[in-house]
């Protein structure tokens, strides 16, 4: 998979911008503030049709303008799609080979991307929404129905805490139609859990070899914390139970205390919780494995690899670790970097990349790489 254009208008700091790209590494270099991560995430909201930067999509449209578009030819397979994105009025139109794309679940699984930027050691150190997210978008990429799994399951999470509101302003402790809820809600429940729970031991499996190669340490290992499964077999009859016997204490909350929006996942090398006792090496480091971890796992599942955005990494590493991330990423990946100075990369790797300077929401094309 690559993608071979980009349109955009009006959208952060570009007025318009059409630009094709090799199928290979793409470099966007120039002084910071100028452009460069603007467009990376233009890429990213293509794909998934939200930003990684901020939650309010009124946010990525150019000052002074009501619009903004971006749209793309991408190769899967020797075959085009073109996927388009437009926002206006608060709403998103999305477009798949010209064809009006309802469900938001049904487009983002078109385009698979996986993005690396500094920001990302609040998979660590954040809170567990935070994680949650990041196991959200990256399984909704991954898995065609698990976007519309969690949206349904959010809908329902919502109806039984206003349900459960209500019942406590009224003093009713028992009610037919919050077990109706609540029987839907654990169905999607255990849904979402297999899938995290599946995800999340298949990165074990890729995380743990990349990890020694990158750092020499062994031990190193992701775990999915979950409140819906404590001992015993996940079964719904055992989480209605245990939601039953807690119910007097979510009618005076007015929320569900058990379910996937409270799981959490965990980071640890040799037993040490990379969270509360890793340095920020280590925890650069263990993002690095897992963004890697998750190229091979979208091979595996899709075919094909997904597409590489490197954000202001090479910053965040030294002069081997970067040169080393790139050896070890397969030829055949499409990958777009951010950087102000080109002196930070291998001159080889430099020689087979697509150069774009990048200067007040202008690019200019200086070189075009060639794959060896």
């Amino acid at each position: 998979m690559y993608l071979k254009k980009l349109k955009i208008q009006n959208f952060r700091n570009y007025d318009f911008l059409e630009v094709d790209f090799n199928d290979g590494i793409n470099i966007f270099y120039g002084e910071n503030a100028q452009g460069k991560t603007n467009l990376l995430e233009s890429i990213y909201v293509l794909g998934l049709t939200k930003s990684h930067r901020s939650f309010i999509d009124d946010n990525l449209i150019k000052s002074g303008a009501m619009t903004a578009h971006i749209s793309g030819e991408l190769i899967v397979n020797n075959s085009k799609n073109y996927l388009e994105i437009g926002f206006q009025n608060k709403k998103k139109k999305l477009k798949l080979n010209n064809d009006e794309i309802k469900k938001v679940g049904n487009y983002i699984s078109n385009m698979d991307i996986i993005i690396f930027y500094p920001e990302d050691l609040g998979i660590i150190k954040g809170s567990p929404s935070e994680r949650r997210r990041f196991l959200n978008t990256e399984l909704s990429q991954l898995y065609n129905n698990y976007y519309n799994v969690f949206n349904d399951y959010k809908k329902l999470l919502r109806m039984r805490n206003d349900r459960l509101k209500y019942l406590n302003q009224r003093q009713i402790a028992d009610d037919n139609y919050l077990d109706v809820i609540t029987e839907s809600l654990v169905e999607k429940s255990i849904l979402i859990y297999k899938m995290r729970k599946k995800f999340i031991s298949d990165l074990n499996i890729e995380a743990k070899n990349i990890f020694e190669k990158l750092t020499n340490i062994s031990d190193f290992r992701i775990e999915y914390v979950s409140n819906i499964l404590k001992d015993g077999e996940l079964s719904k009859d055992i989480i209605i139970e245990r939601l039953s016997k807690i119910r007097s204490t979510e009618l005076k909350l007015g929320s569900t205390l058990i379910g996937p929006h409270r799981d959490d996942i965990s980071f640890f090398i040799k037993e040490k919780d990379l969270k509360k006792y890793g340095s920020q090496g280590q925890q650069r480091l263990s993002i690095l494995t897992l963004k890697l971890a998750e190229i091979e796992i979208f091979k595996k599942y899709k075919g094909y690899y997904p597409i590489l955005l490197l954000d202001d990494v090479f910053s965040e590493l030294d002069v081997s670790k970067r040169n080393n991330l790139l050896d070890y990423l397969e030829s055949n990946i499409q990958i777009f970097i951010t950087t102000t100075d080109l002196n930070s990369i291998d001159k080889k790797i430099l020689s087979n990349a697509s150069l774009y300077n990048i200067s007040n929401g202008k690019i200019v094309k200086k070189g075009d790489g060639k794959r060896e």
